[in-house]
């Protein structure tokens, strides 16, 4: 048995087998061969799996990410079968004799150099793809399949880092836990984890390679530790540790269609952070109330280009329907930082949690913000549908956002199509400027939503993404207490609802906290729906208080 030692940030215990998640990166070697056309027909039947791959993968994101995601996987399968590619691809092996992954290889690197001299800049992001179908082939050609997940079973994954780009791709029914050489407690395969209520550890020690590739383990989310080949000790306990975990789970499963109300008879909503209608069956098993934060900028993560209205608006509608009258607040893109879609083709910035992001590339690029509030507007005609917008930070953003909108409901109604005439529109506390402007932000706008991560890492001048700070990044830091206070405060004082979609919120520590605070909701992932509801029943609002 082999102990391997991280940081745990979702408790739990997982028992499977290991699987080390694959990079598109493969070594090839130039390889001199006897009979080029046994390599030509290798590579063609290279090609026709990849299409089938390809094929594959596109009717699975249709389904769960919708139409726009799965384009760039259409895309690829033509490009698999590009004849300038082809023909390069089988020269090459005719005329120097070589194994048809060399060939490839050379192909892909002359293919790509060629796109990124180009001046258009259509074609220059073209570069990447061909980097990516070159590297599927050539997985192929090796017998390696394909990148990611490969099993049948549910594993659990081993990487260097998972960025969201990557994790929209995967299968989640075939993930058992997480555990990642890097990466940070607030890193996307963090909240990924809490959103798929599974045990993860990060900044572990555990090798990315055959050595560990398949071997049976237990990951402990208590312990932030991997047994790999655990003796039948170390095993037997962790499997009465699993199946005590189980218990408690169907213990809160008793807590399903309970109301969210203290003894003393105080109320709390109780919704759930979503980030693609995969996870809209986790919203409905977990019994939230509505989804309070629908994260929309993972649609442009898995897309190849801006996803149009109708494509955008097919998947807010279908959010919509499917939550069957309960609220729906959808956050308006928040792309940058950690969160880059090439085909925005962002600038390089030194420092981008300070940059370019969310609602300041929305009203620099009024068109892009235009489609979405259409699509967002039309889908509340099926459903109750609200809007929040991210990163602001005066009353003169909320103003300009205002006027936007004012102008494509104008169009609508010119147009004669159907929305909700008074949506609801509300905006992200996440910056200290906009706690300190709380009261007269209040007065332009239905709801606040604070976003503990990015409000914990302006306030404390700490890089969340920046593991080895992770000693000084205090998410309980009386600083940031104070201001949700201030912000909730503000909100009641002008008859507002103030809640909270940040990480913080699902922090069961605080949840009685939050409660005295006088929070009217928590958004949460939705494995922390039932856990914060038997708190919440469990507490004497007014004793909490008198006895602090």
């Amino acid at each position: 048995m082999v102990i391997y030692e991280g940081k745990a940030v979702f408790e739990g215990v997982a028992i499977g087998k290991l699987s080390v998640y694959k990079k598109n990166e493969e070594t090839v070697k130039r390889i001199k061969v006897d009979a080029p056309e046994e390599e030509i027909a290798r590579y063609a039947a290279a090609r026709e799996e990849a299409v089938r791959q390809l094929q594959a993968l596109y009717e699975k994101a249709v389904k769960e990410v919708g139409e726009a995601s799965a384009e760039i996987f259409e895309a690829h399968q033509m490009m698999v079968d590009d004849d300038d590619f082809v023909e390069s691809v089988e020269s090459i092996i005719e005329s120097q004799g070589v194994n048809a992954e060399y060939a490839v290889a050379e192909t892909g690197d002359n293919f790509k150099k060629m796109f990124e001299e180009m001046d258009d800049e259509y074609f220059r992001g073209r570069a990447a793809d061909i980097k990516d179908i070159s590297e599927r082939i050539i997985r192929i050609l090796q017998g390696n399949g394909g990148a990611g997940i490969e099993s049948e079973e549910p594993v659990i994954v081993v990487a260097d880092d998972l960025a969201p780009s990557e994790t929209v791709q995967m299968d989640k029914d075939k993930i058992l836990s997480f555990v990642t050489v890097h990466g940070s407690a607030n890193s996307h395969t963090s909240i990924l984890a809490k959103t798929m209520n599974i045990p993860a550890i990060i900044t572990c020690s555990i090798p990315l390679s055959e050595e560990v590739d398949g071997k049976e383990a237990i990951v402990d989310g208590f312990e932030g530790k991997v047994y790999v080949e655990p003796t039948p000790e170390i095993l037997a306990e962790k499997q009465k540790l699993a199946a005590a975990e189980q218990e408690k789970k169907q213990l809160l499963e008793l807590l399903k269609g309970k109301e969210n109300v203290t003894l003393d008879g105080q109320k709390i909503n109780l919704y759930a952070n979503i980030g693609n209608t995969k996870d809209l069956g986790l919203v409905l098993k977990n019994d939230a109330g509505g989804i309070g934060l629908f994260r929309s900028e993972f649609i442009y993560l898995g897309s190849d280009d801006y996803p149009t209205e109708d494509e955008q608006f097919a998947i807010y509608k279908q959010v919509a329907e499917t939550l069957a009258g309960k609220k729906v607040i959808i956050r308006t893109l928040d792309i940058g930082a950690d969160k880059q879609a090439d085909y925005f083709k962002l600038p390089a910035e030194e420092n981008p949690a300070l940059g370019l992001r969310a609602i300041r590339i929305c009203l620099t690029r009024p068109e892009i913000f235009k489609t979405q509030l259409r699509a967002i507007l039309r889908a509340s005609a099926f459903g109750k549908v609200s809007i929040m917008f991210p990163m602001i930070i005066s009353v003169d953003e909320v103003k300009e956002i205002q006027g936007i909108l004012a102008e494509v409901k104008a169009e609508l109604d010119a147009e004669g199509i159907a929305y909700d005439k008074k949506i609801e529109t509300g905006i992200m506390i996440e910056t200290p400027a906009s706690v300190i402007m709380a009261e007269e932000l209040a007065k332009e706008v239905d709801f606040f939503s604070i976003g503990t991560n990015d409000l914990t890492q302006y306030t404390l001048a700490i890089d969340r993404q920046n593991q080895s700070l992770d000693k000084f990044y205090d998410s309980h830091h009386p600083a940031i207490l104070k201001m949700l206070k201030m912000v909730v405060d503000a909100a009641h004082k002008y008859g507002k609802w103030a809640g909270i979609c940040g990480e913080l919120g699902a922090d069961l520590s605080l949840t009685k906290e939050f409660l005295a605070m006088g929070f009217d909701e928590l958004s949460v992932s939705p494995g922390r729906i039932l856990p914060i509801r038997k708190i919440v029943r469990e507490t004497d609002v007014s004793a909490y208080k008198a006895g602090k």
